[in-house]
């Protein structure tokens, strides 16, 4: 095989697999009813006149089930990072006691549930049109390298079939994985 072709396949294959984890990545931060650090860990926060994520901030432990607590490195940026928790909009209570902040989840309402499980198909969705696209423009390189005669049209056409079947196998495994996540929300 022609190393361009070789080349072009690892391109889409690497593309695919970002997209892929763009999007586990995407249903960490979708809240499930329980704590999880991954939701306010990349907030951004005022942190000595930089925007810096919460992690890098202070430790970020898990309670119980519905609290987190902030231990910043310097007491003196806690009303930052609880400004930033604040206004991240996350339907969260935040406390703090001038040494830690608590982050309260509340149980999740049937509403909040179906609105969460939406977000998961919306993130399915825009995974699998950056996929398709991803393929479109491999499958672009190969009609470029038929027309200047670097492959034949029957490599052309088990290339495409390649592909397709790349294409199908991440597609599946972010079908599963946006199933998993509905799940993960709508359990009580």
């Amino acid at each position: 095989m022609n190393e361009n072709v070789e080349m072009a396949k690892m391109e889409f294959e690497d593309n695919l697999n970002k997209q892929f984890n763009r999007l586990i990545d995407e249903y960490m931060m979708i809240r499930v009813g329980r704590a999880n650090p991954k939701l306010i860990e990349n907030i951004k926060v005022d942190y000595y006149g930089t925007r810096t994520p919460i992690i890098q901030t202070g430790n970020i432990t898990v309670q119980d089930a519905r609290m987190l607590v902030i231990s910043p490195w310097d007491a003196s940026t806690i009303k930052s990072i609880k400004a930033g928790i604040e206004s991240a909009n996350l339907g969260v209570s935040v406390s703090d006691d001038g040494k830690i902040i608590r982050v309260g989840f509340p149980i999740l309402t049937e509403e909040r549930r179906r609105e969460f499980s939406k977000d998961a198909k919306k993130l399915l969705e825009e995974c699998k049109i950056a996929m398709r696209n991803a393929r479109r423009d491999c499958l672009d390189i190969f009609k470029d390298m038929k027309k200047n005669s670097e492959i034949s049209e029957d490599e052309y056409v088990a290339l495409e079939k390649d592909v397709q079947k790349s294409l199908d196998t991440f597609t599946e495994k972010a079908d599963k994985s946006c199933e998993k996540k509905i799940a993960e929300i709508m359990e009580v």
